[in-house]
């Protein structure tokens, strides 16, 4: 049974290449644990998490991209990632991913695909 979407904000709070927002994202750890950042017109959601240490991405709240607004950076060690595909590009982490989340637009608002369970460590009911 899929779960209703779960908005993580409108549309017009996510600037191109500007201030992200972080969300609750239950398998990563909770609060602030996802993000999401409009790049090439588009919502793109990756979980909070360098892949080289575990650390989160941003140096402040909301705060992924470097001062161009073309890459998502790391701000413990400065690895730069895609943001269209999380790929990092540079860095200790060279040729890892962060790991993406589905989300889409709609009604004016940024809403995950897929929520995760709410139940993570049990069985949900059969269909």
């Amino acid at each position: 049974m899929a779960c209703p979407a779960r908005v993580i904000c409108p549309t017009e709070g996510l600037p191109e290449g500007g201030k992200g927002a972080r969300f609750a994202w239950p398998p990563a750890g909770g609060e602030g644990k996802g993000f999401v950042v409009r790049f090439a017109g588009e919502a793109r959601a990756f979980v909070n998490r360098c892949p080289h240490l575990g650390v989160e991405l941003d140096w402040e709240p909301g705060e992924f991209f470097e001062e161009t607004g073309l890459y998502l950076v790391c701000s413990t060690h400065g690895a730069i990632f895609e943001p269209s595909t999380g790929l990092c590009v540079a860095g200790p982490c060279r040729g890892a991913r962060l790991e993406a989340i589905a989300v889409e637009e709609r009604d004016g608002l940024v809403q995950l695909i897929d929520d995760p369970p709410a139940r993570p460590n049990g069985p949900g009911p059969s269909p």
